[in-house]
């Protein structure tokens, strides 16, 4: 299973971030031939405008950034992980991810569960629930061999859903995030290595670059892939594109052969 994961710096215009999320799969797909292209999260709009979130908010389905990806995925005959948008449902927006097989069928709906609501240590305050609703529903689904699990960005400091996705047979776990820079650079690349070997799946993560906001705000990039031992087997670098791996399922059995830890968890 070849894999690429999409690095981004989506700001709020969401007709020209649509536009760059179709050029950068179509410079993967012409490249690397991948089986599945995996965007980062609000590839859709990045911004700290609840107005503006709400105003670039899709439907689920038939909104135009929902069309789009089931056209990608009918387009190039890939399976597509729709990092994850920004969706309206009634009156509430949602942090959604949305998967489609190489058909375009649709084949899973994430709404994001935690919601980053914090102060980080450089004194900026995000209140994504001031805005943002919160899912509730853990989400598998089946792609070329891999049963994959969703999550999005914050969900990664909380291991319990990691944990409900191994129950549920995960062995490709997506982290589509759009991670601070203060945060990032200290715990980024350590949470995912340990959400790996905790699980001992792929840990994919597509993320968003460089500033936003007018600058105000700023991303970690540094998308990456762990294997199922914790290793990082590929790391983007600070700039817009993506990068591309083979995903080796034999590997993950014989990882998990060799310490089962599904087998001994006695809660």
């Amino acid at each position: 299973m070849k894999v690429s994961l999409i690095q981004m710096n989506s700001q709020e215009n969401k007709d020209a971030n649509l536009k760059k999320a179709e050029q950068l799969i179509a410079q993967a797909v012409a490249d690397d031939h991948p089986d599945m292209v995996v965007l980062p999260e609000m590839f859709t709009c990045l911004t700290e405008s609840a107005e503006v979130r709400s105003a670039n908010a899709d439907k689920i389905p038939g909104g135009e950034t929902y069309g789009l990806l089931r056209d990608l995925a009918q387009r190039h005959r890939i399976f597509v992980h729709g990092g994850s948008l920004l969706e309206s449902d009634g009156d509430d927006v949602y942090n959604t991810t949305v998967a489609f097989d190489a058909k375009g069928n649709e084949l899973a709906r994430y709404r994001k569960i935690h919601l980053f609501d914090v102060t980080t240590p450089d004194g900026k305050e995000y209140r994504e629930s001031a805005s943002i609703s919160r899912g509730g529903d853990v989400v598998t689904y089946d792609a070329a061999g891999a049963r994959v699990g969703c999550t999005i960005c914050y969900d990664l400091r909380f291991p319990e859903l990691y944990q409900a996705l191994a129950r549920k047979d995960a062995t490709v776990i997506m982290v589509p995030a759009a991670f601070t820079l203060m945060t990032g650079k200290d715990h980024w690349e350590v949470l995912l290595r340990a959400r790996a070997i905790e699980t001992e799946s792929y840990v994919l993560a597509p993320g968003q670059c460089g500033t936003y906001a007018n600058g105000r705000r700023a991303t970690y990039g540094h998308s990456l892939v762990v294997d199922p031992w914790g290793h990082v087997v590929a790391k983007a670098s600070d700039q817009v594109g993506y990068i591309t791996v083979r995903l080796d399922l034999d590997y993950l059995q014989s990882v998990r052969a060799k310490i089962p830890v599904a087998q001994h968890k006695v809660l």
